[in-house]
């Protein structure tokens, strides 16, 4: 063997062969991979450590309100965007939901606390990574739970919210694109001076809408409120020749993520609640704490919906 034999990649041993094979085979049939499987029923019966991603004393609050840690979980979906970017960030983290579920399941949880959005700022083509990464959590006193609430709330404002008998029920995900082919070149009137480009406000407030309503269907079947909502927004143009005509086109693209929840209406506050959640990817503009999803470098503060 030469000296450069020794920096040559080296063969996956078998066992690696196969656990690569399982995974693969268990994202085609959509199941759990039979590793990660072990090591969720591991942590449900006490045989193996749980863990978590809640800081001391968000265990010590949870643990004071009946909420016992099972295991860190996690969920990933790459998608690969064919026809829509746009749309494909919604089935990117409606897929990513669903295996985290999947696994809550698995090891016998009623919620997941603390789920972060995370992507990985990779170049691979026309494809997108979706994360979500949280705790699964038994509540004393319940069996465990067939549909698992998922929270995207820290742990800390989890137990706020239970105590104001709001329950926070899931991610709930709009997004709408729309072209605007201006044939007429009049949304360009740049020559004017300051003046409203009324195709450019129409298109935009269209776009905005229908992601909003695509939002409220989604949240609709899990709950009856939106905490809190991330804005992804952007704009193109490009140029078009058509029998010898130039024009411009238009592509504007709107996506909104949103924390939903289950309250009944008319329910006093039994405290003050300054934040429920924090979805942005900077500083908030409420408190401008540390950043709790990573999920886009969001370009708009609007608030609660």
């Amino acid at each position: 063997m030469g000296l450069f034999d020794h920096f040559k990649p080296k063969a996956p041993a078998p066992e690696e062969l196969r656990r690569q094979a399982d995974i693969l085979m268990s994202l085609r049939g959509n199941r759990i991979p039979t590793a990660t499987l072990e090591r969720l029923q591991g942590a449900a019966s006490g045989a193996k450590p749980w863990m978590a991603t809640l800081t001391p004393a968000e265990l010590l609050i949870t643990r004071a309100h009946g909420l016992k840690p099972i295991a860190a979980i996690s969920a990933t979906c790459w998608l690969h965007y064919g026809f829509s970017w746009t749309l494909g960030h919604s089935q990117g983290w409606e897929a990513a939901l669903a295996r985290l579920a999947q696994e809550a399941k698995a090891c016998g949880a009623n919620a997941v606390l603390d789920v972060k959005m995370r992507t990985i700022p990779l170049e691979t083509g026309e494809s997108m990574d979706f994360t979500l990464l949280g705790t699964a959590v038994k509540i004393d006193g319940l069996p465990p739970s067939s549909d698992p609430v998922i929270a995207t709330v820290p742990a800390l404002e989890f137990v706020k919210l239970l105590e104001a008998d709001v329950v926070p029920t899931g991610i709930a995900i709009g997004a709408h694109y729309q072209w605007l082919s201006d044939w007429n070149n009049s949304a360009n009137q740049a020559w004017m001076g300051n003046i409203e480009a009324p195709q450019l406000s129409s298109l935009w407030n269209d776009v905005r809408n229908r992601a909003h309503a695509n939002l409220r269907e989604a949240a609709r079947p899990r709950g009856n409120g939106v905490l809190a909502h991330v804005n992804f927004s952007q704009m193109f143009d490009r140029e078009r020749e058509v029998n010898e005509r130039k024009f411009k086109e238009y592509l504007a693209r709107y996506i909104v993520i949103a924390t939903t929840v289950d309250a009944r209406r008319g329910t006093p506050l039994p405290h003050d609640i300054s934040m429920v959640v924090d979805m942005c990817a900077g500083k908030t503009p409420l408190q401008g704490r540390k950043p709790h999803h990573q999920s886009y470098a969001s370009n708009e503060q609007d608030g609660a919906i």
